[in-house]
């Protein structure tokens, strides 16, 4: 509290009267309150004051830094070795290898990463954080498109811990070679984006479902050599998947919706042998462009998924683009039809 200008810490009535004196673990509760610019500006304030945040801090954002990200990173990230979460998200491309592996030199408990948009980095950094980060958790790499399939493969067999990763637009590094290694090596992946990755096909999709069976959201639209197989695997072996994008994946037929569909039906029989109570099923699907799909097939998907919605405003079925679709409803269609039947018979 203040008192007269001052200010009083604690019930013993402690005095501060310089800015250097604040106890750390105040300094860092009031670092929590901050934005990461000011958090940045603090850590220079004293030596007190850097060697506190330093220690203290366990996540930090550079992506106001539109100027000179490198070298800040560069000056901070050997003193930030507590760090557990780094985003370095940028809207112009500034990162370049030595940052990264700076990074992975130093900060060891890294958990979660955002590289995206950086567009200057090379295979030096996917191998520097194979070596330094291990402990990954989230990695974000969508737009780096320099990144190669080896260097990634790589990655996969030291960052086993992995749970949510982000390719979305990684031509060169999301292929079928690095898909067999991720099946292989990350069994706890729960989220994966490999939205526009076009040289991703059906052996790396069926590679990824028989060795990631915790997977809750993936995301393949655009992937345009995909066919009813990739799906068939996914329905059999991912039980828990939640959401699926398959936007302008056109060689997707009938086939891979009854298979979702049947899976849903066997899947609940699973849960009475423990598999899991609560089992919602797909909340999430993404079909615009698939021009093969028929009503009846899509219409039994949506029965057999009632978290699948088509009704305005909850929209967690997309067929945008599909015309010959429009017949398909979800359950609150028919309810809300149901409820105009009773209202009408009771009105006569």
């Amino acid at each position: 509290m203040m008192n007269g200008g001052e200010l009083v810490v604690g019930g013993g009535g402690r005095v501060i009267t310089f800015w250097s004196e604040i106890p750390m673990e105040l300094l860092l509760r009031i670092v929590c309150l901050l934005d990461d610019r000011t958090v940045i500006v603090a850590s220079a304030v004293c030596g007190g004051w850097r060697d506190a945040i330093c220690w203290g801090l366990t996540r930090i954002s550079f992506s106001w830094c539109k100027k000179n990200m490198n070298n800040m990173v560069l000056s901070l990230a050997p003193k930030f070795r507590s760090l557990r979460g780094l985003i370095l998200r940028q809207d112009k491309p500034q990162l370049v290898d030595n940052v990264v592996e700076t990074i992975a030199n130093s900060c060891h408990d890294l958990e979660d990463l955002d590289l995206s948009k950086s567009f200057k980095l090379s295979d030096r950094s996917l191998y520097a954080l194979a070596h330094g980060c291990q402990k990954l958790v989230k990695l974000n790499i969508s737009g780096c498109s320099s990144f190669s399939d080896n260097a990634l493969a790589y990655l996969s067999s030291c960052c086993r811990n992995l749970k949510i990763l982000n390719l979305c637009g990684c031509v060169k590094a999301a292929s079928d070679k690095t898909l067999k290694a991720i099946g292989y090596n990350c069994g706890q992946l729960q989220s994966l984006n490999l939205g526009w990755c076009e040289e991703v096909g059906d052996v790396g999709v069926m590679s990824l479902a028989y060795g990631c069976h915790e997977l809750r959201a993936l995301d393949l639209c655009g992937c345009v050599l995909i066919t009813d197989e990739s799906v068939i695997a996914l329905a059999n072996n991912c039980l828990h998947l939640r959401s699926l994008g398959l936007y302008y994946c056109q060689n997707i037929t009938d086939r891979a919706m009854y298979a979702l569909a049947h899976n849903r039906v066997k899947n609940q029989h699973r849960m009475w042998g423990g598999v899991k109570a609560r089992d919602e099923g797909l909340m999430s699907l993404n079909i615009s462009q698939c021009t093969s799909l028929t009503p009846p097939a899509v219409q039994a998907l949506c029965d057999s998924f009632p978290s699948l919605h088509t009704c305005p405003g909850r929209h967690s079925l997309i067929i945008s683009g599909c015309l010959n679709l429009t017949s398909v409803h979800c359950a609150c269609a028919f309810q809300a039809h149901g409820s105009v039947n009773t209202l009408t018979n009771h009105a006569y």
